[in-house]
């Protein structure tokens, strides 16, 4: 388990005070995905690296397992990362070393004789499927499969937390879903917490149980992953969730469907508890008739959300009844120019 509690991160630059990490309270439960999202300079990145104790803390307390981060010594630190597994963006394997030699690296460092190296390293590369790459170099290899060795490494000493940040943005969607997989892997057959930074949506879809939203150094939204996409609260969460459900339109979307629909324009909001099936169902009894002319629906750990905007058709006042129907059962918003 990961607790921090009000955790902050001040830097000095002459006299220029930044915080970066500011009161932040969060707790990742052991045996979880959990992804932090947000922007370039919203804090993401160094609030994983308090987490690993690459910063320390300026308030605040950071507890990762037993052990309290803020405010542990050097020592205390150094046993404290053998039980963290850390991957990049930009992979940082040693060019002059083998696969297999990049993954024994850390076996090395941490005192494990040469015949349990030699055991664990084969063992980790049949676990990402490079067992036929041991005696490769990284410039013999594909970006996923460097990122592959990455995960190799990181699980080496056999640690409970593993840190992703931002470990897919260097590669095409395909190799982005390889890993994703290899990630849930990870978590599903060892029971290793991850945590994901990422400023993707896609990403904490594919593969997060919770997620926190950040900006300018606060959490600003978390909890569970369907919940925040499906209905996000604050302003950063629903820009990210816009990314991957459209939107009710607005300005010259709204006006291009005004002028190719005479019906009355309406968005509605579709979660897997929204009883809209039922409405509409019964619009013909009010002699009603609707067409779906934007939107669409994403499934998300199994349960349905997006948004549709629905053209409505008929007697005004049957309109209005039936609009005050749908409000009664989901957010209903007017699509205006």
């Amino acid at each position: 388990m990961v607790v921090l509690d009000r955790v902050s991160k001040v830097f000095t630059v002459g006299k220029t005070t930044v915080k970066a990490v500011d009161d932040v309270s969060l707790t990742i439960r052991r045996g979880h995905i959990f992804a932090i999202i947000g922007y370039s300079g919203a804090g993401k990145s160094t609030l994983v690296r308090l987490i690993n104790g690459l910063e320390s803390t300026t308030s605040g307390t950071l507890t990762v397992g037993e052990t309290t981060i803020s405010g542990a010594n050097d020592a205390q630190l150094r046993q404290a990362r053998t039980n963290i597994g850390m991957i990049f963006q930009q992979f940082n394997l040693m060019n002059s070393k083998t696969v297999a030699a990049n993954v024994e690296f850390p076996l090395k460092v941490a005192g494990w004789s040469a015949a349990r190296r030699r055991e664990r390293v084969a063992e980790l590369l049949e676990f990402v499927g490079l067992r036929d790459k041991a005696k490769n170099y990284p410039d013999q290899l594909s970006g996923g499969q460097k990122q592959r060795v990455g995960i190799a490494r990181s699980l080496a000493t056999e640690p409970s937390l593993l840190l992703a940040d931002e470990s897919t943005s260097a590669l095409d969607p395909e190799t982005t879903e390889e890993v994703l997989g290899l990630l849930k892997k990870v978590n599903r057959d060892l029971g290793i917490t991850v945590v994901v930074i990422t400023h993707e949506m896609d990403v904490v879809a594919s593969i997060a149980d919770r997620v926190a939203v950040m900006e300018n150094g606060k959490v600003v939204e978390e909890g569970n992953v369907y919940d925040v996409f499906s209905n996000p609260q604050t302003a950063p969460a629903q820009r990210f969730v816009s990314t991957t459900v459209k939107p009710t339109p607005t300005g010259a979307r709204a006006s291009e469907l005004k002028e190719r629909h005479e019906g009355r324009l309406i968005s509605v909001e579709v979660t897997d508890q929204t009883k809209l099936g039922d409405v509409l169902s019964r619009l013909g009894e009010r002699d009603v008739r609707f067409n779906i002319v934007d939107g669409g629906l994403e499934t998300l750990q199994g349960r349905t959300y997006g948004k549709l905007t629905l053209e409505l058709l008929g007697d005004t006042a049957n309109i209005e009844t039936v609009i005050e129907q749908l409000t009664s059962v989901t957010l209903v918003q007017e699509v205006r120019a």
